[in-house]
């Protein structure tokens, strides 16, 4: 019987796996039917079903988006990113670099995703005024918000998933990761300025309209604003703590999401209606379809495998996990492939001696730093290719890959040896 169920796991699973590649059927409908499905033919009971579902991970998703989409109606990030181009004297590379390390430090602090979605239209606001096309504005800022989000425990989903499933805490994530993904970032930022140096002639009279530009009109509640402030530097505060004050990280973004919501004297349903469900339920479908896959024993013999094929030798184990998630992440969402990793890493600790906190800092590092590979490669590239679309932009993937997948190479090599020189 269990090689029945095993058997039907993996034609499940691997039906499902392509449905999502293939951006066919909607993600997140394929993920929440294919896990219904490893129910329905009894693979898993549907108590262990729930039982396997990452509620550390959903809770922390659930309480920044509460939390951002209560910032975001105070206009801060409209005032920010005038100001910055006010203050840049209309330089359209002084810009480029003042938008990205505020998308970078952005990203880390409250998610890649969100950072996008905030910074996106103000950068369309400021290339209108310089009539400059936006793409070189937009290609850094998508590359600045997956290496900022790579620094942090909260910026990126793996991420997240990669904490809840270790226990490894906000603070591990930053002294582990911030040192290497601040050189990655210096790096980018200055190869940025050889591929785009001739493309950024600007005339003097539209450098002078970015003036023009008031920012104060964008602030459209202080009170909210100071509010919303507040309880963000305090949630952030919970963050760095949590391990030490003995609470999870989604129970500090939770706190903070429903207190501000509180106070915020804004209908819950309006905040509510604007959380993104669908990644939501994407993630639950997946826990359950990867749980099932570890239920039938199909990780543990994929683990077996990995140990055979490196001879449990970290270096190369580590390598493999880095280099890996890199190439996977950059063609395929990030999401699932991380979901499926967890699990064979937790094996492999389980039947070698093999140290494994190197393995997740290479999952984290490749799998969030992949996604800058291709324009499909995570979720911020599609955002801003959907984006420059409907302004009537086109960016192909194959442009988007020139420049995408060799600073992303180089960003992967540069973690090669950081992880060569302090873990192995």
């Amino acid at each position: 019987m269990i090689h029945n169920h095993l058997l039907i796991a993996i034609m499940i699973f691997s039906l499902t796996y392509t449905a999502i590649i293939s951006e066919k059927i909607n993600r997140t409908a394929i993920a929440i039917f294919g896990a219904v499905l490893m129910i329905v033919f009894q693979v898993i009971s549907q108590e262990h079903a729930f039982g396997i579902i990452d509620f550390n991970t959903i809770g922390l998703l659930i309480g920044m988006m509460m939390i951002v989409n209560i910032l975001k109606r105070t206009g801060i990030f409209q005032y920010v990113a005038i100001k910055t181009a006010k203050i840049a004297k209309g330089e359209p590379w002084r810009i480029i670099v003042s938008f990205t390390v505020i998308t970078a430090i952005s990203s880390a602090l409250l998610d890649n995703v969100t950072t996008i979605l905030l910074i996106a239209p103000v950068t369309f606001v400021i290339t209108d005024t310089l009539e400059m096309n936006p793409i070189p504005f937009l290609i850094p800022e998508i590359l600045s918000a997956n290496i900022g989000g790579t620094a942090t425990l909260i910026g990126d989903p793996p991420n997240i998933m990669i904490g809840g499933a270790t226990g490894l805490g906000f603070m591990d994530f930053i002294i582990n990761l911030a040192p290497v993904v601040l050189v990655i970032f210096i790096i980018t930022i200055l190869l940025l300025k050889v591929i785009y140096k001739s493309s950024l002639k600007v005339n003097e009279e539209n450098k002078r309209k970015v003036f023009d530009l008031d920012e104060t009109k964008t602030i459209k509640d202080r009170l909210l604003l100071v509010k919303s402030l507040i309880v963000l530097g305090l949630t952030i505060i919970g963050f760095a703590i949590h391990q030490f004050i003995g609470l999870e990280s989604a129970t500090v973004a939770l706190f903070g999401g429903t207190f501000l919501l509180l106070i915020s004297k804004i209908d819950p349903e309006e905040v509510l209606i604007e959380i993104e469900w669908t990644t939501i339920f994407f993630f639950i479908g997946l826990f359950v379809l990867v749980g099932s896959l570890e239920e039938v024993g199909v990780i543990k013999l994929l683990a077996e495998k990995l140990v055979d094929f490196t001879k449990g030798d970290l270096v190369m184990t580590t390598m493999l996990i880095l280099w890996l998630s890199a190439i996977a992440s950059s063609f395929l969402d990030n999401i699932p492939f991380v979901a499926t990793m967890i699990p064979l890493i937790k094996n492999l600790a389980a039947i070698s001696a093999i140290k494994v906190t190197p393995l997740w800092w290479a999952l984290a590092l490749g799998a969030c730093l992949g996604g800058n590979g291709t324009l499909v490669g995570a979720s911020a590239n599609v955002i801003v290719g959907g984006m420059l679309q409907k302004q009537g932009h086109k960016l192909s993937f194959v442009n988007y890959m020139k420049v995408g997948f060799p600073l992303m190479v180089i960003s992967i090599i540069i973690s090669t040896i950081y992880l060569m020189i302090f873990y192995i």
